[in-house]
């Protein structure tokens, strides 16, 4: 697995790796890039050992002076939990035809449907960066085949990667979100005048409501956060996975790890009674994004999901000149919020040739599918024309 001036390792955990190293491949946008928040997930036992993404973190270095010039991490999967892009048909198929799909390659932050870059490369090298990508995602597919895998998948891809992926003979599939964008908005209320009527006034009643609740509502971030602010979401997100009968993914200490590590890209929209926790929004940021990714609550008060998950947090936004603010994953209702749709992407690589024919038929099939939605979608905001 070498390539001309590139030189690859394979490791096994953050701490092989180190942080000053990790560091200098950073995303300057993307906090889930960052080495705290897989060290937090590491540390908790969220991904490594019995938890179905067993980490292999692919590390190119620079073979003159063996310096850090890219990463390409990825897991070993034993199921499809925790990734918001779905291929659970794609399992079944497989399963039908009695041929295993699992375990497969992906590369992912996990449990985290948020896009970004998934090939790191370090902004002072002078390898060109077309040769490191080449050679990592080279690896990440020879890795799979030699360890018998199905299948090679990276989710959340940014555009500018699909390219790169493509090249490989990856497949490259659409999905959607809805995401905030900031058009210079001065306040909430040069925002709200932008939406059309009905938009408009919906907004003003569900904020009304919400704060006719006699809450106390803050935004905490950096200092601002203590350890107990980390002890009432962890207690939060798991009152949601009850409620829903879902996986809580993230394991104990966690929450503590990053409000302890990571608090400066920490935004937390809170909401108390007589100073006792209600509900809370936990969103990252970095650089001009913002990112919204748990919700919970101890008790239901009409709108508050609202308040604290979206106009709390575009506040947020308009105040300190966030540009886009992604706020998790699905969720059509957001459009009438200000949300408009945008497309995600994520490709994928089936080894076997009787499944991977018609797997990217499927592919294209639903992007078209995926554009045909999106033209039909109605924006929340005035025309040009309007007043």
């Amino acid at each position: 697995m070498e390539g001309s001036r590139v030189k690859l390792r394979i490791l096994k955990t953050v701490s092989e790796i180190g942080l000053e190293t990790w560091r200098s491949l950073e995303s300057p946008d993307f906090p889930f890039n960052d080495y705290e928040f897989f060290a937090a997930l590491e540390s908790s036992g969220s991904i490594g050992k019995g938890s179905g993404w067993q980490p292999i973190y692919l590390l190119a270095e620079d073979d003159d002076d063996s310096k850090a010039i890219g990463l390409l991490y990825a897991f070993a999967k034993q199921h499809s939990y925790g990734e918001y892009i779905f291929d659970w048909q794609w399992a079944n198929f497989y399963q039908a035809n009695g041929v295993d799909y699992y375990p497969k390659l992906l590369t992912s932050v996990p449990f985290t449907p948020a896009t970004g870059p998934r090939i790191l490369i370090s902004s002072s090298t002078a390898v060109d960066p077309l040769l490191i990508r080449s050679t990592l995602i080279k690896a990440a597919l020879e890795i799979s085949v030699n360890s018998r895998l199905s299948s090679y998948h990276a989710l959340f891809i940014e555009k500018e990667e699909i390219p790169f992926f493509e090249s490989e003979g990856l497949a490259v599939r659409y999905s959607m979100q809805y995401h905030w964008h900031n058009r210079g908005y001065k306040s909430f209320e040069d925002f709200l005048a932008q939406l059309v009527g009905k938009r408009r006034r919906d907004i003003v009643r569900e904020r009304s409501r919400a704060q006719s609740h006699g809450l106390t509502i803050e935004c905490l971030s950096g200092d601002d956060l203590k350890p107990e602010h980390a002890k009432v979401m962890e207690a939060l997100y798991q009152t949601t996975t009850d409620k829903k009968n879902a996986i809580a993914y993230l394991q104990g200490g966690f929450f503590q790890k990053i409000f302890a590590t990571m608090a400066p890209s920490i935004v937390l929209v809170l909401a108390s009674l007589d100073g006792q926790p209600i509900a809370g929004a936990l969103n990252f940021r970095k650089g001009k994004k913002l990112y919204g990714r748990y919700w919970g609550s101890f008790e239901h008060y009409q709108d508050l999901h609202f308040e604290l998950c979206y106009y709390q947090t575009i506040e947020y936004a308009i105040q300190n000149g966030i540009e886009i603010f992604e706020a998790g994953a699905q969720g059509e209702h957001k459009i009438q919020r200000g949300f408009l749709p945008s497309l995600t992407y994520s490709a994928h690589k089936i080894f076997d040739d009787r499944f991977a024919q018609p797997i990217e038929a499927f592919v294209r099939e639903e992007r078209t599918a995926v554009d045909e939605a999106l033209l039909q979608m109605t924006s929340p905001y005035k025309s040009s024309g309007d007043k």
